[in-house]
């Protein structure tokens, strides 16, 4: 049996980027299994309108009583809002389309910044016992993604490996600055990861060598390959670990959950026998 080293509180990170169709809820789900893997219990809140983490975690829209939206506007019992998914101990909160109408509720409440950041802490949270929170933010930098920035206790970014990539990460990380400065001194940035990487591609390799100059250490040495299985599993509502736990989308997702798991000295370590 193996006994997990676990953290007093949650370590939440919010998966971030203001530009659609960068592999942001895929790194989601399957950073998510990947620690999930590793022993951790872990829960991913779905912040996008288009509830597609919760989509790719076997959470039918019928299934979605009570969701993000009322997570952060109503503050209901956890265990109302928080499902179990078909992967052992990853749970979800998951999101439908009442989101998109949340940045308008949003800005007529004075605490309009900070609501998702007491959600989160509220006690009642403890009694799951999570290691890891994730939250996958909508494509935009609206009010709910500035919610998971005060909130959160880190940054991964997913970064297209195509032409201008590191242009569009410019407003974010003004954003990460600002909320830094006013509301969440202790935000970081967990990394920058580069997804649908194609080593054959010349255009693949040199964002790659322009990420890594521009940004050094902040870009994780895994990088996320384009690969038909990964973009297959969402379809049969499981992360790819467990849609196919040999495929080269797997390996890379295990791959760069060690690289975070090993930052944050998270491990499961064997009893004594």
């Amino acid at each position: 049996m193996s006994e997990t080293i676990r953290p007093a509180k949650p370590r939440i990170m919010a998966i971030a980027n203001q530009k659609g169709g960068v592999g942001k809820t895929t790194t989601a789900i399957n950073l998510a299994a990947g620690l999930a893997e590793l022993g951790a219990r872990i829960l991913v809140v779905d912040l996008d309108p288009q509830g597609n983490a919760s989509t790719g975690l076997g959470i039918d829209v019928g299934s979605r009583l009570k969701t993000s939206y009322d997570l952060i506007l109503d503050q209901p019992d956890l265990a109302e809002v928080i499902q179990p998914t078909r992967v052992e101990t990853l749970f979800i909160c998951p999101a439908n389309a009442d989101l998109a109408s949340a940045d308008i509720e949003l800005a007529a409440n004075e605490k309009r910044s900070q609501l998702l950041r007491e959600a989160l802490r509220q006690p009642a949270m403890g009694t799951f016992g999570f290691d890891y929170i994730l939250i996958d933010c909508p494509p935009s930098l609206s009010l709910l993604t500035v919610n998971a920035l005060i909130a959160c206790d880190s940054v991964l970014v997913p970064l297209q490996s195509e032409f201008f990539a590191l242009e569009g990460l410019s407003q974010l990380m003004l954003t990460i600055r600002e909320v830094r400065s006013t509301a969440n001194p202790a935000l970081k940035i967990e990394g920058v990861l580069l997804t649908m990487y194609d080593k054959r591609n010349n255009l693949s390799q040199l964002v790659e060598g322009d990420a890594r100059q521009n940004l050094g250490d902040l870009v994780f040495r895994t990088m996320i390959p384009r690969n038909v299985r990964v973009s297959e599993a969402p379809s049969y509502a499981l992360p790819v670990l467990a849609y196919d736990p040999a495929s080269k989308g797997s390996e890379a997702y295990r791959a760069l959950t060690r690289e975070i798991a090993a930052r944050h000295k998270f491990a499961a370590q064997q009893e004594p026998a």
